[in-house]
C-alpha cells in the first residue's frame, strides 16, 4: 500500500502548501470493519472483501511497498475476521503463509521480484502444497522443470492470482517448492470436494499437465537442504490455524452475548496465541542465525496455543447445541 503527499498549488499568500498526510492505515480497526461486513451480509462474502480491505499488504516488508506488519499483528486480524467468517479468516492467513514462505525460502532476487508483485498487483495467494501427496512431478528440463500429475486439498487455490506449490523430483529424490500464476497454461481445479463449515476454504483436486515451471519459479530446489529459517513456515501455518480457531470461539460467545452455562470465557487461549506470536516474530527477526534448538522452541510454543485454542472452540461449540447449555 502506498501513501502519497500531492503537491497544493501556491496560496494567494505567495506560500506554498502541502496536503496532509492522509491517516495511516490501521489493520487492527480494518479488519473490525471487514468482519462488521460481514457479520451483516452472509450471502455476499466473498475474498474480494478481503482484497478492498487492504489486508493482502501485511505481511510483506516495507522495503518492497507493504505495511511490514509483525507476526502478533496478523494473527489478531485473522483472529478479528474470524469471529465473523472462518472460511475467509483462514484464506487470509494462507495468503499470509505464502508470503511468508517467500520470505523464509526465496533468493533476495526472487523476494525482490514476488513482493513487489504482490503488492503492485494485489496479489491473493494461495496453495497446492500438501508435501504428503507426492503424486505431482517435477521432470527436470533445461533451464527448469515440467509439472505433471494432481494434487489435493489445496488452499486458496480458487479465485488466487499465485500459488505456491510442492512437487517431487524424481532425479532428486525430494520435493521442490516453487511458485507460479494460478492460471498458467496446464493448471485447473476439479470442483469434487464437498466442503462443509469451510466452505470458501477450497480442498479441491488441482491438475498440472505439462505446466512450465522456471529455475527462478523455485523457492526450494529438492537437492537443497532447508535452513531452520525455511521450518518457520510451519510454525506460521500453525498460528494461523489457532487464530482461526480463537476466532470462532471468541465469535460463537459473542453471538450468544456469552450465555453459554459454564463455559469459561478463552482467556487462556488468547494469551498463548499472543506469546506464540510474539516468539515468532522474535524467530524471524534472527533470521538465518535462527538455530534448530531455537525453532523447535518457537514450534513447541505454538503448538500449544493451537491445542489449547482447538480445544476451546470445540468446547464451546458442544455446549451451544446442548439444550441445558443456557440459563
Amino acid at each position: 500500500m502506498h501513501l502519497a503527499l500531492h503537491p497544493v498549488p501556491a496560496s494567494s499568500d505567495g506560500h506554498a502548501h502541502q496536503a496532509p498526510a492522509p491517516d495511516p492505515f490501521d489493520p487492527i480497526a480494518a479488519a473490525h470493519d471487514l468482519a462488521a461486513r460481514l457479520a451483516t451480509d452472509a450471502l455476499g462474502r466473498d475474498r474480494h472483501w478481503i482484497r478492498k480491505s487492504g489486508l493482502l499488504a501485511l505481511s510483506v516488508p516495507r522495503d518492497f511497498g507493504g505495511l511490514g506488519a509483525s507476526w502478533k499483528t496478523i494473527a489478531d486480524v485473522v483472529r478479528i475476521v474470524a469471529r465473523a467468517d472462518s472460511a475467509l479468516a483462514h484464506l487470509l492467513g494462507v495468503h499470509h503463509l505464502q508470503i511468508a514462505g517467500i520470505r523464509l525460502t526465496g533468493s533476495a532476487r526472487q523476494q525482490r521480484r514476488l513482493l513487489f508483485e504482490t503488492i503492485e498487483q494485489d496479489v491473493f495467494w494461495g496453495d497446492a502444497l500438501n508435501p504428503l501427496d507426492k503424486r505431482l512431478v517435477a521432470r527436470p528440463t533445461a533451464g527448469g522443470y515440467i509439472l505433471d500429475g494432481v494434487k489435493a486439498f489445496p488452499s486458496g487455490f480458487v479465485g488466487s492470482d499465485w500459488l505456491t506449490v510442492c512437487a517431487w523430483d524424481p532425479l532428486a529424490h525430494g520435493s521442490l517448492v516453487a511458485v507460479l500464476p494460478t492460471e498458467r497454461d496446464g493448471v485447473s481445479v476439479h470442483a469434487d470436494w464437498d466442503a462443509f463449515g469451510l466452505r470458501q476454504a477450497d480442498g479441491a483436486t488441482v491438475s498440472f499437465t505439462n505446466v512450465q515451471l522456471t529455475e527462478d519459479d523455485v523457492l526450494q530446489p529438492a537437492a537443497r537442504a532447508a535452513a531452520p529459517q525455511a521450518a518457520l513456515r510451519a510454525q506460521v501455518a500453525q498460528l494461523m490455524l489457532a487464530n482461526v480457531y480463537l476466532g470462532m470461539a471468541e465469535g460463537a460467545l459473542e453471538a450468544t452475548r456469552g450465555d453459554v452455562r459454564g463455559q469459561a470465557q478463552p482467556w487462556c487461549a488468547q494469551v498463548l496465541a499472543d506469546a506464540a506470536a510474539s516468539e515468532l516474530d522474535d524467530a524471524f527477526a534472527r533470521g538465518p542465525h535462527l538455530t534448530k534448538r531455537e525453532r523447535g522452541e518457537v514450534a513447541l510454543v505454538i503448538a500449544e496455543a493451537k491445542d489449547v485454542a482447538h480445544k476451546a472452540v470445540i468446547g464451546i461449540g458442544r455446549r451451544l447445541f446442548e439444550p441445558t447449555a443456557y440459563a
